[in-house]
């Protein structure tokens, strides 16, 4: 005879936090701590990688232990190709060895790769220490700050290991768009694009009509104040509105992969020499091929989406040294496979997505589908 002990653990939880936009936050950063943002911690670590930490990491630290905080600096090379499960016991063990421990706080200041590593390693260190992310690129500010998605790349996929780790607050520096290379920051307007194509048709359009204003035809970061405030704000808001309706990616959320199931896949295969939002922009134009032979938008709409890609000077075509096989291969890797399917979320037109019967934002879509879809585009 066997009995049965019940374990309620029903709780109500408040993980909301602020994102503050503008330039120069490291006043409004210290000033943070010293109101109590992070209560009961005695020891900070900056978490960062090698191309921001002598631009924003060590200042930070400075400025840090000039206010009387403890506080070390970790670095890891820059690029996604550090953002593994190795880089990340790297870490551990260096502020295992400098004995951080449970009343630690993580400081990630950097690009979407630092945020999504150092997002993953305080949810798991001591069970999880609270973090603050400091963006200091568009891609950062675009993807990471809001959410709480976090995680590393595997050699089989990207983004696949991981966990939901909300941060107690999120600085967005736009001063720091200013030292960013004209290739980084076109990649972050790759998630801006994707954020306008599935949820703002408004946004879509000041996009088309602004984009000169932050960079130039000839490649060239312009960077207009306005514009880019505008731009950091209806990142925040767009992503907002879903990940409020749908936190731990139950259905709603998926909509937010838009550009990523052949994104993912086409970043990886590249060995990385693709930068996330590349990837990302290609990946954008094959669910736009397809979604356009389903009757989901139009040619038109299509062709707009691609010329807004170029206009941000981002790529459209897949790299002919990727073979369509490798990449429907690779495409079986994406987190929304379900049964060995293949699955896709689309866009309704332009700023909005498709819902479909079942009320799912992703639909399974047969290899051939894409195979033929992948036919039709133009290789660089």
């Amino acid at each position: 005879m066997s009995r049965t002990f019940q374990v309620v653990l029903k709780k109500v939880v408040d993980d909301s936090y602020a994102i503050e936009i503008g330039e120069l936050l490291f006043d409004s950063l210290i000033a943070d701590l010293q109101q109590g943002l992070v209560p009961n911690v005695s020891k900070y670590a900056i978490i960062t990688d090698s191309t921001v930490e002598p631009l924003y990491g060590r200042p930070l630290l400075e400025r840090l232990r000039q206010n009387g905080f403890a506080a070390e600096l970790f670095s890891f090379p820059a690029g996604e190709a550090s953002k593994t499960r190795e880089t990340k016991a790297l870490l551990e063990d260096q502020l295992l060895n400098r004995a951080y421990g449970r009343d630690s706080c993580i400081i990630a200041i950097g690009g979407g790769a630092v945020t999504d590593l150092a997002g993953f390693l305080a949810g798991t260190f001591g069970r999880g220490v609270p973090s603050l992310n400091y963006a200091t690129t568009l891609l950062a500010a675009a993807d990471a700050s809001v959410g709480g998605k976090t995680g590393v790349n595997t050699p089989v996929a990207t983004n696949l290991i991981g966990l939901f780790h909300q941060p107690r607050k999120v600085y967005i520096d736009l001063a720091a768009w200013r030292t960013l290379p004209a290739r980084e920051f076109r990649s972050g307007l790759a998630e801006t694009i994707r954020h306008a194509c599935l949820g703002d048709a408004d946004f879509f359009s000041y996009l088309e009509e602004n984009m000169g204003k932050v960079i130039s035809d000839r490649g060239q970061l312009v960077l207009d104040a306005g514009v880019c405030e505008h731009i950091a704000l209806a990142n925040c808001r767009i992503k907002y509105e879903v990940v409020e309706q749908d936190e731990r990616e139950s259905n709603l959320r998926q909509i937010l992969n838009l550009g990523h199931t052949a994104g993912r896949a086409l970043e990886a295969l590249s060995g990385y020499r693709l930068l996330h939002g590349e990837a990302v922009a290609i990946g954008l134009v094959v669910q736009a091929k397809l979604g356009v032979k389903r009757g989901y938008m139009s040619e038109d709409q299509a062709e707009r989406l691609i010329a807004l890609l170029k206009k941000a000077g981002l790529p459209t075509e897949i790299p002919a040294s990727i073979s369509n096989r490798q990449l429907v291969d690779k495409m079986y890797t994406d987190k929304k496979v379900r049964s060995g399917r293949i699955r896709f979320v689309f866009q309704d037109g332009i700023g909005a997505m498709k819902c479909f019967a079942d009320g799912s934002y992703s639909i399974p879509v047969e290899e051939a589908d894409i195979l033929a879809a992948l036919e039709e585009m133009p290789r660089m």
